[in-house]
């Protein structure tokens, strides 16, 4: 427009125009109706200041920018104080539920306590491989409500696996950091173990190694053992399998041929007790604890009866003063275990009176004016004649297996003899 030097007046009303009206000539010669209809505009020649419409408009963009800032951070401060709460409830959750689940496992029994580090572990046999979870064999020793066997050198454990398969964890004793210094031969002999085809012995499949720990693995034996089988007569479970004495005589067979295997094989046993035989779903007879010889010094046949002593009421007298294991040991070990089935009595009884165990008691009995009968258990002897004269021909092989002097001992492969030719009476 400033190009149009003939303009003289400028009509621009009703037009809805805002802003500054420009600095040019024809535009304040006019007069100030031409520009009327238009509320925004300013400057000369209306008499409307841009100045004070400016700042206004500023003032009132400035503030709705603080208004929307302040908007903004508050709302950020909100969520995150919000995901902050969040989190720290959730925490405080977790924590309750794990303090919980821990207070119901301590009053359940279970000791809570981190998984260890497992040094050294397999199992021998592939196709249990899959099946048997070592840190479920570690954690089941950790559980009093899963003991099963208290012994001289081991604790047993029943183990669940994840799998549903149930095993037997064996938790060494006394002879657990012996067992660590000497692992390379201890894995060894496990390795030779797990190959002995025997019936009536109880073979590891397994074992695991943490800290100074020794852990062995055993197939499950649902019938538990024999001590369990004789002497627990209050169970009423048991009443549904009571002992007669065709099954003891099995049992003893069993046990006097895994032993006469071992002794074959020149293992000897260093606590043959009613306890360390174990039964299966047939109550076909166990011999276990047959790693202890062998893991105590693998490199000899014997142990010193000072790191060994057995079970109280089956160590043979000669071992307090010849501090050695031995076969006839094991002889008489055995024919302690044959008493305990005639009889249906422990080794080690007060009934027998002071300073008597079942041997003394049995062997002193002519003394006592009573006959063979009165010793053995009436509830098997008095059943038939021909369960009597079995009886009577197993208390002899007992009696032999107990003599004081070792030269009168017999081998345990006549004893095996001695008493199949009892069950064929």
């Amino acid at each position: 427009m400033r190009g149009m030097l003939s303009l003289i007046e400028v009509n621009l009303s009703n037009n809805w125009l805002s802003g500054a009206i420009p600095a040019f000539g024809p535009f304040q010669k006019s007069a100030a109706s031409s520009f009327s209809g238009n509320a925004k505009l300013c400057g000369d020649p209306l008499d409307v200041d841009c100045g004070s419409i400016y700042s206004s408009n500023y003032g009132m963009d400035h503030r709705r920018i603080s208004y929307r800032v302040a908007l903004a951070v508050v709302g950020s401060c909100v969520l995150i104080f919000s995901l902050v709460s969040l989190m720290v409830v959730l925490f405080m959750w977790r924590e309750r539920q794990e303090k919980e689940a821990a207070e119901k496992k301590a009053e359940a029994g279970e000791m809570v306590v981190p998984a260890p580090q497992v040094v050294a572990s397999t199992v021998f046999i592939e196709s249990l491989q899959q099946a048997i979870d070592l840190q479920s064999c570690v954690k089941a020793t950790f559980k009093e409500a899963n003991e099963l066997t208290n012994g001289t050198f081991s604790t047993i454990y029943k183990a669940v696996m994840p799998s549903g398969m149930v095993i037997c964890v064996k938790k060494l004793k006394s002879v657990d950091r012996a067992v660590i210094h000497h692992q390379t031969k201890m894995i060894r002999e496990l390795e030779r173990l797990a190959h002995i085809n025997h019936p009536n012995l109880v073979r590891p499949i397994g074992y695991v190694i943490y800290d100074d720990i020794a852990l062995l693995l055993h197939h499950h034996m649902p019938n538990g053992t024999l001590l369990h089988l004789l002497h627990n007569d209050g169970d009423s479970d048991d009443d549904k399998q009571k002992p007669d004495w065709p099954r003891l005589l099995s049992i003893a067979i069993d046990i006097a041929e895994g032993l006469a295997f071992l002794h074959q094989v020149a293992t000897i046993h260093l606590d043959i007790s009613s306890v360390n035989v174990f039964l299966d779903s047939h109550y076909n007879a166990l011999l276990g604890e047959i790693e202890i010889s062998k893991l105590l010094d693998p490199s000899k046949g014997t142990a010193s009866i000072s790191a060994v002593a057995g079970s109280f009421g089956y160590i043979p007298p000669e071992y307090a003063y010849t501090m050695q294991v031995t076969v006839p040991g094991n002889v008489y070990s055995f024919g302690v275990v044959l008493l305990e089935i005639l009889t249906s009595k422990l080794p080690v009884d007060e009934g027998f009176g002071e300073g008597v165990d079942l041997v003394k008691w049995v062997h002193t009995a002519p003394a006592r004016g009573e006959t063979p009968e009165q010793i053995m258990d009436p509830r098997l002897s008095t059943v038939s004649f021909a369960w009597r004269r079995q009886m009577l021909a197993v208390l002899k092989v007992a009696m032999l297996c107990t003599e004081r002097a070792l030269a009168k001992r017999p081998k345990m492969k006549k004893v095996v003899e001695m008493l199949l030719e009892a069950k064929n009476s």
